[in-house]
């Protein structure tokens, strides 16, 4: 049993006894200190801010013979697609609760007319 040397009942030296237990004592001590220091540190699981790291994964594969500028052109479409840029630019600055939702409303309201367009392009066509 891990406290076995604490017990009383054989003879021994006292001050090593207490230097057992003072031991023993400051490891506990130690060990409270790391779990509520471990308990009141910031979580990565529970937080609500993204890493500062973007999680980016485009990838553009260049085929043989491929001039780089299509490449190139390829990539930036891939990137202007995840959306990763247009977020970096509206972190920018702060933005308030109330600007983010008018932001939100006119980026809805924009998507909604693309749709609206690009529905009229494809009846028009058949």
């Amino acid at each position: 049993f891990f406290f076995s040397f604490l017990s009383w009942n054989h003879k021994g030296d006292n001050n090593r006894k207490m230097a057992k237990l003072s031991t023993l004592i400051l490891v506990v001590v130690w060990a409270i200190a790391a779990i509520s220091a471990s308990a009141f540190a910031p979580s990565r699981a529970f937080s609500s801010r993204k890493p500062s790291a973007l999680g980016v994964s485009i990838k553009v594969e260049v085929g043989e013979g491929e001039p780089l500028e299509s490449a190139l052109r390829r990539f930036k479409r891939e990137v202007n697609k995840s959306g990763h840029l247009m977020d970096l630019r509206h972190k920018r600055y702060f933005e308030n609760s109330q600007e983010k939702r008018k932001r939100k409303i006119v980026q809805a309201r924009n998507r909604k007319r693309l749709e609206r367009m690009q529905k009229r392009r494809m009846q028009n066509r058949t």
